[in-house]
């Protein structure tokens, strides 16, 4: 297969076209850009952006970027599958930012072999991320889920959706160490996926878009609208606490 079909737009996107710089200097650009972003309107920086695995192809034009898959890369650990897969290509922003919320439009009309997903993710490191996507299965439905990776094990939560859904927006939102994922049809209306509590997730925390293709398949997935906003997950009006 060839390794990339398509055109880097925008070579600034790696760490490495950024002049090498310091690791203090580095960590303090990726930290301050959900701050700078919710001061800017939501703007987001794609100089922000970090490789934490590079894909088979990509391109970045203005605020859309595409991902081309490569064959049998995945994100899933141990449960009931009892195989690990921590391939993945993944492209994330690094923040200490302990609210906010941040939305995408994915695109994946490419998508036509079982499993090719691509989605929203928050990747910590190979035994701790949370991740929301549609999975292709067949001509008739996909699945629309989400899945929660603590301490090496995951989970997976899905509803079947129908084929022809093509396009899906998701809402990441951060309240200190515990996350909500939402999707949406239109970019308005967001409904539920997962409320869950990430044990590693409570400083710094790396969160972006992934694409992947877990058996012998290749697609290229679109990512657009992307934005930063104020937390949309509101704080908790029911139940108090017990004291």
């Amino acid at each position: 297969m060839q390794k990339s079909i398509l055109t880097l737009v925008s070579a600034t996107l790696l760490l490495t076209a950024c002049g090498k710089q310091g690791q203090e200097e580095t960590n303090e650009t990726f930290t301050d850009a959900v701050t700078t972003a919710l001061s800017e309107g939501g703007t987001i920086d794609m100089n922000s952006f970090e490789w934490t695995r590079e894909p088979a192809g990509f391109e970045v034009k203005g605020d859309t970027i595409a991902i081309t898959t490569a064959p049998h890369t995945d994100l899933w650990q141990r449960t009931y599958y009892h195989f690990q897969n921590d391939n993945a290509p993944v492209l994330q922003m690094k923040t200490k930012e302990q609210f906010f919320s941040f939305v995408v439009k994915t695109d994946f009309t490419l998508s036509h072999q079982r499993f090719d997903q691509c989605g929203i993710v928050m990747y910590l490191d190979s035994e701790n991320w949370l991740k929301g996507s549609v999975e292709y299965e067949n001509d008739e439905f996909q699945h629309l889920g989400s899945v929660a990776t603590n301490n090496g094990y995951s989970d997976w939560a899905t509803t079947a959706i129908p084929a022809d859904v093509k396009t899906m927006w998701y809402r990441f939102s951060r309240r200190a160490d515990d996350y909500c994922i939402e999707c949406s049809n239109d970019g308005v209306n967001f409904s539920q996926m997962r409320v869950c509590h990430m044990y590693a997730g409570a400083d710094e925390i790396s969160f972006g878009i992934y694409a992947c293709s877990p058996e012998e398949s290749s697609f290229t997935a679109v990512f657009t609208d992307m934005k930063i906003t104020e937390c949309a997950w509101k704080a908790h009006d029911g139940q108090q606490p017990d004291e």
